[in-house]
């Protein structure tokens, strides 16, 4: 099992990413909420990982904070919800946002996850209540800490497709994640873009 990963990071095309570890390179999928903390492209960068063995092929998920890699444990243990799906979840809200939802029952917020109907909303509240007790430290005093946004460029070269393609590969239909990303400042970059983008519909 690859726990953590440390090394440099080469390569940043959300959703994925590539990480140079002694002259390795390791391809991982992470959620915008991990994209958006990593460093520029060249720095060095430390990621928890978690493995997925299938029959055609091994599947590595990096994440920049343990309690984020300990959620999508969680979820993934839930029927009906895998891999894509938790990374849709955790890009659209950070531990301590989805901890509140299933805390207060608060399907309407779930629901404007992609892939998220009511029905996966009210097995996620019924099957992760019990799961929580102990981070409820994480939630006290105002939150989980915080993350930094990285500053680097990704090496594509237009930040907006990239950001529509990504928003498509979480599970959001291309009309949707136009609409979603309509107004937004075109300096931003693509990370930025995204999570600009997953704010406003989970305000919506």
């Amino acid at each position: 099992m690859i726990g953590r990963l440390r090394g440099t990071l080469l390569d940043k095309q959300p959703p994925w990413l590539v990480v140079d570890v002694a002259g390795v390179g390791y391809e991982l999928e992470a959620s915008m909420t991990t994209l958006v903390a990593l460093p520029g492209v060249g720095e060095p960068v430390s990621l928890y990982t978690h493995l997925t063995v299938r029959e055609d092929a091994h599947l590595l998920y990096g994440f920049a904070r343990e309690q984020e890699r300990s959620l999508f444990r969680a979820l993934i243990r839930v029927n009906g919800i895998g891999p894509k799906l938790a990374l849709a979840i955790l890009s659209g809200m950070d531990e301590t946002a989805f901890i509140r939802c299933v805390m207060e029952d608060d399907v309407k917020s779930l629901t404007r996850l992609p892939g998220v109907g009511k029905k996966t909303a009210e097995r996620l509240i019924v099957e992760m209540r019990d799961r929580f007790p102990h981070w409820e430290h994480a939630t006290e005093g105002g939150g989980l800490p915080g993350i930094a946004t990285g500053q680097g460029e990704t090496l594509r070269q237009d930040p907006l497709a990239d950001a529509e393609a990504a928003l498509v590969s979480l599970g959001y239909k291309p009309a949707e994640a136009t609409r979603m990303l309509s107004g937004l400042d075109e300096g931003l970059s693509t990370e930025a873009m995204i999570k600009a983008a997953l704010t406003k519909r989970l305000a919506g």
